[in-house]
């Protein structure tokens, strides 16, 4: 009896070792965390049942029970596909990530298992093509992207959906982009063409003292929320223009840059001495948008006032645009009237505790009247 017992345990082992055969593949994730590059290993494995190594061996070619093995594996590493480096802020710490994609070489797996069969090893090696991604977290550490630098918000709340469409595409085009050490940021350079063909529709633009139809409208949102992220940065203006009026979108008055191309633009110098990386991001459910910058660790420490707002005048008269949605003799109320004003915000830049510099912001807004859609027939337009 204990001689059958014994025979059964050896018999077990040796299934149970048997069963133990493994396709492994073996790879690397990079992540930066804490301002720090990372290199984890990536494991997966395979189990090849015992019958099939068995019969394997026993033929001395794969058995055709592992077909069905590799067919899965085959499935499900080329499901993984190369993504890029982004930055995303995992329980209030910015970590960088990407995915290397991964394509199965089939024949050099499968005689990888044939050997390893046939020599009595447990572990064959899966050799997969890996697609590493073109912005890879590796050259966000290169060129000295490690750390959070600062963040712009606004809210465009009450917008029109032209008005959103416009903010959305113009975002998209600044999301995921260098600024190289040394260069100028130019907006209307790097949103380029603005018409239909760019992805554009036609809104509301403040021109000729009132509103007009041009594509694009609402782009403004966009160049005021990265020139927040930017000058929260410390990064020098070269160029910044405010509206001609003020206008509530971009509230906290005065911290906010309009553009109009080619006459008005937004630039500024990346004084940074590395690169900086701009990632855009939206809540179309909380109509807010927002840019975060990422770099190197300067040390700075910036601080941007609360507006000082002086010299108030009344509101403008009112103004008409035309809009084929009116009744002739109706009239729609296209924007509200503001009274002008003077706007002083303050931005300081500390190191090591020590000021640095300062600027001022100064925005001079002109008194504004009601602007009403009419019908474009009416005898108000040519007033």
């Amino acid at each position: 009896m204990k001689r059958l017992l014994t025979t059964l345990t050896l018999a077990l082992v040796a299934t149970a070792h048997a069963a133990d055969f493994k396709l492994i593949l073996k790879d690397e994730a990079s992540t930066i965390r804490k301002g720090e590059l990372k290199t984890t290993p990536i494991v997966k494995s395979w189990a090849v049942p015992a019958a099939s190594v068995k019969a394997t061996r026993k033929v001395k070619r794969l058995s055709t029970t592992i077909t069905p093995i590799l067919d899965r594996m085959e499935k499900t590493i080329n499901a993984r596909q190369a993504k890029p480096a982004v930055f995303r802020n995992v329980s209030g710490s910015w970590v960088a990530t990407d995915q290397t994609g991964w394509t199965l070489n089939r024949a050099a797996t499968k005689a990888n298992l044939l050997k390893a069969i046939l020599a009595g090893k447990d572990t064959a090696q899966v050799v997969v093509k890996r697609a590493v991604p073109a912005r890879s977290v590796k050259l966000l550490a290169k060129r000295g992207v490690l750390w959070h630098v600062a963040t712009g918000q606004s809210s465009y709340a009450g917008s029109p959906d032209f008005r959103e469409k416009n903010i959305l595409v113009g975002a998209s085009k600044l999301d995921n982009f260098f600024i190289a050490p040394g260069h100028e940021f130019n907006f209307n350079e790097e949103i380029g063409q603005i018409d239909s063909s760019t992805g554009f529709v036609k809104g509301f633009v403040i021109s000729g003292g009132t509103l007009t139809r041009e594509d694009g409208g609402g782009i403004c949102q966009v160049s005021t929320t990265v020139f927040r992220a930017l000058y929260q940065a410390g990064l020098p203006i070269t160029e910044r223009h405010e509206h001609s009026h003020r206008v509530k979108y971009y509230d906290p008055v005065g911290y906010e840059a309009t553009v109009y191309a080619p006459s008005k633009n937004l630039r500024m110098k990346n004084d940074t001495g590395q690169h900086l990386f701009i990632q855009a991001s939206w809540d179309t459910a909380r109509e807010t948008l927002r840019f975060d910058v990422f770099g190197a660790n300067t040390g700075r420490e910036v601080t941007v006032s609360r507006p000082v707002i002086t010299d108030f005048k009344a509101p403008a008269e009112p103004s008409y645009s035309p809009d084929d949605r009116v009744a002739r003799g109706s009239r729609r109320l296209l924007d509200q009237p503001m009274q002008g004003m003077t706007s002083v915000i303050q931005r300081t830049i500390k190191a090591g505790g020590k000021t640095v510099s300062s600027d001022t912001l100064k925005s001079v807004y002109k008194p504004w009247g009601a602007v009403y859609g009419v019908n474009p027939a009416d005898p108000r337009l040519k007033q």
